[in-house]
């Protein structure tokens, strides 16, 4: 599961290392991206453009907004099985900026806290999560756009604390994730990022709580 993440660099950065188009104003650096908050996503080819979109996917037919909760995430493996993310993956798929996620190692003692790991690329590059967009007309007829990141099974590195990671795609890869392609070269493409591409180290506990948001947050603490 990917709950936390991160998109520390300025927009700018993204913009001239993933060769985006238009940045829109509301995108600032982040230390500590929650559920239900607003993220940068791309969905469109042909401009590249950004927009903020809801962490959470809240599916076209959803009865409320509450479902988005438990959609934060899409598996890789039952994309196609699920009525939450099957015609999503067939036809609304997006990219999800950021810089790292964080992921949290179970207490080795009785009655220990749990330690949050902060992952990111090699020489801290911009990469962008494979996702999935809906488009939800709420009951006072607002439109809401959503987002959900894809997870598949861990790396070797993400492995000693979790089992699940978000897909990363990189700079050479990313746009095709938005290509009309076969489904079976989509569902290629969701498999582990190179676990020695990536670096781990342990943050503050602050990250538990998503009102916190500063920059002290990404900085590596010895436990």
């Amino acid at each position: 599961m990917c709950g936390r993440f991160t998109i520390t660099l300025e927009p700018a950065f993204f913009q001239q290392e993933l060769d985006l188009g238009r940045i829109p104003s509301e995108w600032t650096p982040r230390y500590n991206a929650a559920p239900t908050q607003n993220v940068p996503i791309a969905r469109n080819l042909e401009t590249h453009d950004v927009e903020m979109v809801r962490w959470g996917l809240i599916p076209f037919w959803a009865k409320d907004e509450s479902i988005s909760y438990k959609l934060i995430n899409a598996r890789s493996e039952t994309l196609v099985e699920k009525p939450s993310f099957r015609n999503a993956f067939e036809k609304r798929r997006c990219l999800i900026f950021s810089d790292g996620f964080y992921e949290w190692q179970k207490p080795t003692q009785k009655g220990g806290q749990n330690v949050p790991f902060r992952y990111l690329l090699k020489e801290g590059k911009p990469f962008a999560f494979a996702g999935l967009w809906e488009s939800w007309k709420s009951p006072k007829d607002e439109t809401i756009l959503s987002c959900t990141i894809i997870t598949c099974a861990a790396n070797e590195l993400v492995g000693k604390i979790h089992d699940r990671m978000p897909v990363i795609l990189n700079k050479g890869n990313c746009w095709k994730w938005l290509e009309q392609r076969p489904m079976s070269e989509l569902t290629s493409m969701l498999s582990p990022y190179p676990g020695e591409d990536m670096d781990a180290y342990p943050v503050s506990t602050r990250v538990n709580n998503p009102r916190e948001e500063d920059e002290k947050l990404v900085e590596p603490i010895n436990f």
